[in-house]
């Protein structure tokens, strides 16, 4: 039986990512993006329709014409300092471009949500590892932002005819195994993709952001899962909430931390380069450790990461990277 999943911001890195997973497993994918933080080139499983979430109208035609038997919603804005900078672009995307696509599922009668959220929603850890009965206390308007949607989905959840899961990411990285899509952000923030652009070139420093942390050895130590793991659990999660799953927020994570010293360490690995690095200072608000607790995952969509331990998530990190060079290079001939 044909089944059609309509996905927002389908041509960003995780998006695209899942748009994979879901075309593999046999889904119908339609990608609704406005491509201001997205790539149309990683639109490749399915029609893509350039639109907006903060067009109303624009967004309920494009879903009462592709008729979707659910939504993966992943148009967002994430970038925690510019939220700080500019928190109402950021209320604008993210909470009312939530509840426009939201107030078009009802119009287009569609009932089945996955939502990408984020462990941001959490603030500062009171406890390790994180699980999802953890407080909700967001330090920053992104976090906040993301948090006031769960909100938003857990209401609608329970007035109307809908059904929602929310998958709270820690640290995604990597890159699809094949290569032909991978991590590409305006500017990078990201610590893997940045730590592999000094292997081979001696004009690059990766800065490490802190080295006085309450960790074995002083940088922060984050929860890193591969992209593949995430596309693999919002596939799980579409299955679930089709087989008439309840409405649920789920943590999505190893269970297990890694540190930027040990990142860097690993680059070095796996790319056979030496990365030139220096200690720079913290960033304000970032905690030492953040670690997911996974079992609600495995308990109810009987995922667990595969793929995300360090040497493959960087070697397929790594594996983009060189192909991106090189087409960079091509551009420049």
């Amino acid at each position: 039986m044909s089944r059609t999943v309509f996905v927002t911001g389908g041509a960003g890195y995780v998006g695209s990512h899942c748009c994979k997973a879901f075309a593999d497993a046999g889904w119908n994918v339609v990608v609704y993006d406005n491509l201001s933080r997205g790539w149309p080139e990683f639109a490749q499983w399915g029609p893509l329709i350039e639109g907006d979430i903060n067009d109303l109208d624009a967004l309920t035609r494009s879903m009462q014409a592709t008729r979707p038997d659910a939504v993966a919603h992943f148009a967002a804005l994430a970038y925690v300092g510019e939220s700080v900078e500019d928190p109402a672009l950021y209320y604008k995307t993210n909470v009312i471009g939530t509840l426009n696509i939201l107030t078009a599922m009802r119009a287009a009668g569609v009932r089945d949500l996955v939502f990408s959220s984020t462990c941001a929603t959490y603030g500062p850890p009171v406890y390790m590892p994180i699980d999802e009965r953890h407080p909700q206390a967001p330090i920053n308007p992104y976090g906040s932002t993301k948090l006031i949607a769960e909100w938003m989905m857990r209401d609608h959840s329970a007035a109307y005819d809908f059904r929602y899961v929310a998958l709270r990411y820690f640290n995604a990285a990597g890159a699809d195994p094949s290569g032909t899509i991978g991590e590409r952000h305006e500017p990078e923030t990201h610590v893997i993709p940045l730590a592999l652009r000094g292997a081979g070139r001696d004009d690059y420093v990766f800065n490490i952001l802190g080295t006085d942390y309450d960790t074995p050895d002083g940088t922060a130590v984050r929860d890193y899962i591969h992209v593949a793991d995430l596309a693999s659990a919002h596939l799980k999660a579409l299955d679930y909430l089709r087989d008439g799953g309840e409405s649920t927020m789920i943590n999505l994570g190893t269970g297990h931390g890694t540190s930027v010293k040990e990142i860097h360490a690993a680059v070095e690995a796996v790319t056979g380069c030496k990365v030139e690095a220096k200690p720079s200072p913290r960033r304000p608000g970032d905690p030492s450790r953040l670690v997911a607790d996974p079992a609600k995952a495995l308990q109810l969509l009987g995922w667990k990461a595969e793929r995300s331990d360090v040497t493959t998530i960087i070697q397929d990190a790594w594996t983009w990277h060189l192909a991106e060079t090189e087409r960079a290079a091509l551009k420049a001939r």
